[in-house]
């Protein structure tokens, strides 16, 4: 069977970014599981010149990765309770690799709620994208205290490993079903 291609997705190009963190860990463990090739999509190294989904919006490189892509991984901080202009930047720059794609969300944020207002946002603008949202997000609340150093603290990484491998059952299983269907 054919590894699913999952690329994780950055969601800011903030330059103090704690977020990034917890995409690093999303991308690490997706690197683990026998299933998935993954790889870590940082805003920053895409040069987008315009709004919107113009050709002279994409950038080639973004367009080749998000063609491949069976499913997507967005880890987002979020920003006066929803996501990044330069994650909605990044989405908007392709929409047709998107379609009856599955996406799944992980928000961060410096309080108690884990990012939970900007998976929302993210859940809406997907969908208008045209791709399918899980039922199962990730959290990753008080960033700055779940994180040292850009690694998660020691006694809470048995219990991200099950959630984030929960997470990603419920992606895979998605990403086959809607692989099958887009061929036919």
């Amino acid at each position: 069977m054919t590894k699913l291609f999952i690329p994780v997705i950055v969601g800011t190009i903030r330059p103090k970014r704690v977020s990034v963190f917890a995409a690093q860990l999303v991308h690490e463990v997706a690197c683990t599981m026998p299933d998935i090739e993954s790889q870590l999509i940082d805003p920053n190294d895409f040069y987008l010149p315009f709004d919107g989904n113009d050709e002279e919006s994409k950038n080639p490189q973004y367009s080749e990765i998000t063609a491949r892509a069976d499913a997507f991984v967005i880890v987002s901080p979020e920003y006066n309770h929803s996501f990044p202009g330069s994650l909605k930047k990044l989405l908007d720059s392709e929409l047709q690799n998107y379609n009856h794609k599955p996406v799944a969300f992980a928000g961060v944020s410096s309080g108690p709620w884990g990012g939970v207002r900007a998976v929302e946002a993210l859940v809406l603008a997907t969908r208008e994208m045209g791709l399918i949202s899980t039922a199962v997000d990730l959290n990753f609340p008080n960033d700055e205290q779940l994180f040292v150093e850009g690694k998660l603290v020691e006694d809470q990484q048995e219990k991200y490993q099950r959630r984030i491998t929960r997470f990603y059952d419920e992606l895979i299983w998605f990403a086959n079903i809607l692989k099958v269907a887009r061929k036919r």
